[in-house]
């Protein structure tokens, strides 16, 4: 089992800037990829940033250049700049291990205009 706990989440105004954080406890060796996830209203879940192990970096297109993430080990942080109100979601550490993917709770994100 991989628990993950989320932190960093807020309001912030259109152009400003938040940093996510993500712990992970448990079988942390099992863990390859850590990641950030996003969902606003009505929509699907999708890829904001993931890192492997090895450090290999993807970023989704429309965070590019915005959005940086760094991982430590267990912790990985998302350090947004630039935030635009279409950035508004809940935000999701993930954690892909052997024993398949874990999930935190979820932080929500507001950016108002």
């Amino acid at each position: 089992q991989v628990q993950l706990v989320e932190s960093g989440g807020g309001l912030v105004q259109a152009g400003g800037s938040l940093t996510l954080s993500c712990a992970a406890s448990g079988r942390i060796f099992s863990i390859n990829i850590m990641g950030w996830y996003r969902q606003a209203p009505g929509k699907q879940r999708e890829l904001v940033a993931a890192i492997t192990s090895g450090g290999v970096i993807d970023y989704a297109d429309f965070v590019k250049g915005r959005f940086t993430i760094f991982r430590d080990n267990a912790k990985v942080s998302l350090q947004m700049n630039s935030l635009k109100p279409e950035d508004t979601a809940v935000y999701y550490c993930n954690a892909d291990s052997t024993a398949g993917p874990y999930w935190g709770r979820g932080t929500l994100v507001t950016v108002s205009s």
